[in-house]
């Protein structure tokens, strides 16, 4: 049993690995910008996250000759509203439009903002990308340059890594995503048919999006992203990830925040790959680590195997995506995470219920959602 934990161990950070160089090192065709078509970007925002204006500002910084953005926020007091416009201020030689709704489009928060925002779209090619993101000058026309490029690619999604990191909690996350979550997306890119598809940037066309069912397919699901991904590959399409790497932006978050995020995606995990979640652990470089006891004379040195192999999966993708910065003091809490998210896995698929952006949801399968019924509170009887 050790020696298996070691070969799928090891096996699992060489493939981690070389799928995030490999993914990287992809080079694009030269297209010629000038032909390229126009797109909307759709920006879905609720608060004034991690440094919001700097990060919406690398949106009007694009190389593309042709986009429009759309913002949209669900009541007339979000926070993120007067950021905007001052952006719309500053730059408006770019066309953009700020949608102010009620909600109510959908259950799902997102993409009730998504479906209000869409009829305020001018284009065919439309991207979705979330507040906390941030992108290089030549993020859109590099995503539309390859979609353009296969006609049976249906959807391009992006690679990210977190940056700017400023707490414990924030440090926690960004090695995360470094880590297995890049690595994952990367491993499924490079090894499957489709790649996982994460909506931290999505770009696709919204005439076959609408064509295979669009946003009231996903308006009852959690994972919205992932089903969106299984609309375009069951009809045919290739879900694909760019070469172009983003940030995604987390500067404050605390270590409470950063194991309530794990949990809502475990579960997201659980409800929508129930037969492969249950094998997750046997991909995480502690594995050894963690059957460490039972290797008797050799225990410290199966643990350490594990502490290695960690080190080194984390540290050469961080390295890769990110550069130095950062490092030396992130690496270190790496192994210690990944025994946490241990507890986190087995403890994710026992529940039920979230809060998600200020609301409450009872999760099913395939991560459907149901509104949680509102506490009544007792009223006095009249004397």
């Amino acid at each position: 049993m050790i020696a298996l934990a070691i070969l799928l161990a090891t096996f699992f950070t060489v493939l981690s690995v070389a799928s995030v160089y490999r993914l990287t090192q992809r080079k694009l065709s030269a297209t010629p910008t000038r032909k390229l078509p126009p797109v909307t970007i759709l920006k879905p925002l609720c608060g004034a996250d991690d440094r919001l204006q700097d990060n919406l500002a690398t949106f009007f910084s694009q190389t593309h000759p042709d986009y429009e953005i759309v913002f949209g926020v669900e009541g007339d007091n979000d926070p993120a509203i007067p950021i905007v416009r001052r952006l719309c201020d500053r730059f408006p030689h770019i066309e953009t439009r700020l949608v102010i709704h009620a909600g109510g489009c959908a259950l799902n928060p997102k993409v009730s903002n998504l479906q209000a925002m869409l009829i305020h779209g001018s284009h065919d090619h439309v991207v979705i990308s979330d507040s906390n993101i941030a992108v290089p000058a030549t993020w859109l026309a590099d995503l539309v340059t390859e979609l353009c490029a296969d006609p049976e690619v249906g959807l391009i999604t992006n690679l990210f890594v977190g940056t700017s990191e400023e707490s414990l909690g924030a440090t926690l996350e960004n090695l995360h995503l470094a880590g297995p979550v890049a690595g994952s997306l990367a491993t499924s890119s490079v090894l499957l048919p489709n790649a996982g598809t994460v909506g931290k940037s999505m770009l696709f066309r919204r005439s076959l999006f609408e064509s295979l069912g669009g946003f009231a397919s996903v308006g009852s699901v959690l994972a919205e992203d992932y089903v969106m991904g299984r609309m375009f590959s069951e009809a045919g399409y290739r879900v694909r990830i760019a070469s172009t790497t983003v940030a995604n932006v987390c500067t404050k978050t605390t270590v409470l925040r950063f194991l309530q995020r794990q949990l809502r995606w475990n579960l997201i995990r659980s409800r929508v790959m129930p037969l492969s979640y249950p094998l997750e652990p046997l991909a995480s470089p502690m594995l050894p680590a963690l059957l460490a006891p039972f290797a008797g004379v050799w225990a410290a040195e199966v643990f350490a195997l594990g502490v290695l192999l960690t080190l080194v999966r984390d540290g050469l993708q961080w390295y890769r995506l990110r550069g130095a910065k950062g490092l030396v003091a992130a690496l270190p809490l790496g192994p210690i995470k990944e025994l946490a998210l241990v507890g986190v896995w087995a403890i994710a698929p026992f529940m039920s219920r979230v809060a998600w952006r200020g609301k409450h949801y009872r999760v099913a399968t395939g991560t459907r959602l149901y509104a949680a019924r509102a506490r009544v509170t007792a009223q006095p009887k009249p004397e």
